[in-house]
Protein backbone atom coordinates (compact mmCIF):
# COMPACT_ATOMS: atom_id res chain seq x y z
CA UNK A 1 0.00 0.00 0.00
CA UNK A 2 0.90 3.25 -0.91
CA UNK A 3 1.10 6.06 1.72
CA UNK A 4 -1.88 7.87 -0.15
CA UNK A 5 -3.54 4.47 0.04
CA UNK A 6 -3.22 4.60 3.83
CA UNK A 7 -4.15 7.87 4.02
CA UNK A 8 -7.76 7.49 1.59
CA UNK A 9 -7.95 4.12 4.18
CA UNK A 10 -7.26 6.21 7.34
CA UNK A 11 -9.76 9.40 6.21
CA UNK A 12 -12.40 6.78 5.53
CA UNK A 13 -12.04 4.64 9.01
CA UNK A 14 -12.26 8.21 10.66
CA UNK A 15 -14.83 9.71 8.23
CA UNK A 16 -17.15 6.72 8.44
CA UNK A 17 -16.91 6.61 12.56
CA UNK A 18 -15.09 3.51 12.45
CA UNK A 19 -12.13 4.72 14.58
CA UNK A 20 -11.15 7.64 16.72
CA UNK A 21 -8.16 9.87 14.88
CA UNK A 22 -5.16 7.69 16.62
CA UNK A 23 -6.76 4.31 16.01
CA UNK A 24 -7.31 5.25 11.85
CA UNK A 25 -3.68 5.91 11.86
CA UNK A 26 -2.24 3.20 13.63
CA UNK A 27 -5.20 0.80 11.41
CA UNK A 28 -3.87 2.41 8.15
CA UNK A 29 -0.61 0.80 9.26
CA UNK A 30 -1.71 -2.43 10.94
CA UNK A 31 -0.07 -4.77 8.59
CA UNK A 32 2.97 -3.26 9.09
CA UNK A 33 3.08 -3.01 12.66
CA UNK A 34 3.34 -6.54 13.62
CA UNK A 35 -0.06 -5.83 16.53
CA UNK A 36 -2.68 -7.42 16.25
CA UNK A 37 -6.28 -4.80 15.87
CA UNK A 38 -7.69 -5.30 19.12
CA UNK A 39 -4.68 -4.46 20.57
CA UNK A 40 -3.96 -1.10 17.94
CA UNK A 41 -7.70 -0.65 18.87
CA UNK A 42 -7.10 -0.71 22.93
CA UNK A 43 -3.72 1.49 22.61
CA UNK A 44 -5.42 3.98 21.04
CA UNK A 45 -8.35 4.67 22.60
CA UNK A 46 -7.54 7.02 25.04
CA UNK A 47 -6.51 9.75 22.58
CA UNK A 48 -9.99 10.72 21.52
CA UNK A 49 -11.10 14.17 21.27
CA UNK A 50 -7.69 15.63 22.28
CA UNK A 51 -5.99 12.74 24.39
CA UNK A 52 -9.30 11.65 27.05
CA UNK A 53 -11.68 14.19 25.78
CA UNK A 54 -9.83 17.06 26.99
CA UNK A 55 -9.04 19.18 23.42
CA UNK A 56 -5.02 18.82 23.15
CA UNK A 57 -3.11 17.72 21.05
CA UNK A 58 -4.79 16.18 17.82
CA UNK A 59 -4.73 11.91 18.01
CA UNK A 60 -3.85 11.62 14.44
CA UNK A 61 -0.86 13.26 15.32
CA UNK A 62 -0.68 10.88 18.26
CA UNK A 63 -0.85 8.00 16.05
CA UNK A 64 1.56 8.83 13.34
CA UNK A 65 4.27 9.24 15.95
CA UNK A 66 3.12 6.17 17.77
CA UNK A 67 4.07 4.41 14.20
CA UNK A 68 6.91 6.07 13.55
CA UNK A 69 8.50 4.53 17.22
CA UNK A 70 7.45 1.05 15.85
CA UNK A 71 8.42 1.28 12.44
CA UNK A 72 11.81 2.53 13.31
CA UNK A 73 12.56 0.50 16.33
CA UNK A 74 12.53 4.43 18.48
CA UNK A 75 15.88 5.17 16.90
CA UNK A 76 15.45 8.94 15.37
CA UNK A 77 12.08 8.90 17.12
CA UNK A 78 12.37 12.74 18.60
CA UNK A 79 13.39 14.25 15.30
CA UNK A 80 10.72 12.11 13.25
CA UNK A 81 8.13 13.15 15.63
CA UNK A 82 9.08 17.12 15.17
CA UNK A 83 9.05 16.85 11.83
CA UNK A 84 5.56 14.81 11.76
CA UNK A 85 4.28 17.63 14.18
CA UNK A 86 5.83 20.74 12.16
CA UNK A 87 4.36 19.03 8.83
CA UNK A 88 1.18 17.79 10.05
CA UNK A 89 0.47 22.02 11.45
CA UNK A 90 1.40 23.19 7.83
CA UNK A 91 -1.10 21.08 6.26
CA UNK A 92 -3.41 21.29 8.87
CA UNK A 93 -2.93 24.74 10.78
CA UNK A 94 -2.75 23.65 14.18
CA UNK A 95 -1.75 20.70 16.67
CA UNK A 96 -4.29 21.30 18.97
CA UNK A 97 -7.40 19.49 18.70
CA UNK A 98 -9.80 22.19 19.84
CA UNK A 99 -8.36 24.97 17.58
CA UNK A 100 -8.66 22.34 14.70
CA UNK A 101 -12.13 21.49 15.27
CA UNK A 102 -13.13 24.98 16.45
CA UNK A 103 -14.00 24.67 19.84
CA UNK A 104 -12.87 27.85 20.84
CA UNK A 105 -13.01 29.76 17.79
CA UNK A 106 -16.37 28.88 15.65
CA UNK A 107 -14.46 27.91 12.40
CA UNK A 108 -12.90 24.63 11.96
CA UNK A 109 -9.17 24.99 10.88
CA UNK A 110 -9.14 21.16 9.63
CA UNK A 111 -12.16 18.08 10.11
CA UNK A 112 -11.04 15.46 12.05
CA UNK A 113 -11.03 12.94 8.78
CA UNK A 114 -8.63 14.98 7.31
CA UNK A 115 -6.45 15.68 10.26
CA UNK A 116 -6.10 11.74 10.09
CA UNK A 117 -5.22 12.18 6.69
CA UNK A 118 -2.78 15.19 7.37
CA UNK A 119 -0.74 12.83 10.03
CA UNK A 120 -0.32 9.65 7.58
CA UNK A 121 1.11 12.16 4.90
CA UNK A 122 2.59 13.70 7.68
CA UNK A 123 4.25 10.69 8.56
CA UNK A 124 4.93 9.29 5.30
CA UNK A 125 7.04 12.59 4.50
CA UNK A 126 8.86 12.45 7.71
CA UNK A 127 9.98 9.32 7.03
CA UNK A 128 10.46 8.73 3.34
CA UNK A 129 7.73 6.34 3.02
CA UNK A 130 5.80 6.69 -0.47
Amino acid sequence: MTIEERAKYGFELKQNGVCNCAMAVLKAFSDKLGIDEMTLKNISSGFSAGMGGLEGTCGAIVGAVIVAGILNGGAGTPRISRQIVQKFKEKSGATICKDLKAMTSGKPLCECPQCVYNGITALGESMGIK
